[in-house]
């Protein structure tokens, strides 16, 4: 099978272990919460992979660096959702979760940062 042009990218695999690490985290939540935070939760996780992968596949790269702006918000949400999910006791946030989000905050900001330098012809 070919390798597609995201599945390259070292940030979108690490995202992928963030949606898996993020369904793990939400497991366990209250019924009461299936279509609260543990929703909403999955849905920020799946969106920032899917936002690396769909930029990933388009032709310019003003387009590429709008989608992992989305993904970058998505990422801020995540954050704030696994927080709040921390702060009313439904589950205690792993040091290695909390690195995870760090690592791909970093590497997408600096996947960003690369794609916004000018070229030089």
């Amino acid at each position: 099978m070919k390798e597609r042009p995201h599945q390259r990218l070292e940030v979108w695999r690490d995202a992928m272990s963030l949606v898996e690490a993020a369904y793990r985290f939400s497991q366990d939540f209250p019924d009461t919460e299936r279509f609260g935070l543990t929703l909403q939760i999955r849905r920020a996780a799946v969106s920032v992979s899917s936002n690396i992968a769909e930029g990933a596949a388009r032709r310019s790269t003003l387009d590429y660096l709008r989608f992992l702006s989305i993904a970058r918000g998505s990422l801020s949400e995540l954050d704030t959702q696994l927080q709040i999910s921390t702060r009313l006791g439904f589950a205690e946030m792993s040091p290695e979760l909390n690195e995870l989000v760090d690592c791909v905050f970093s590497k997408l900001n600096a996947l960003i940062r690369s794609l916004s330098k000018p070229r030089t012809p």
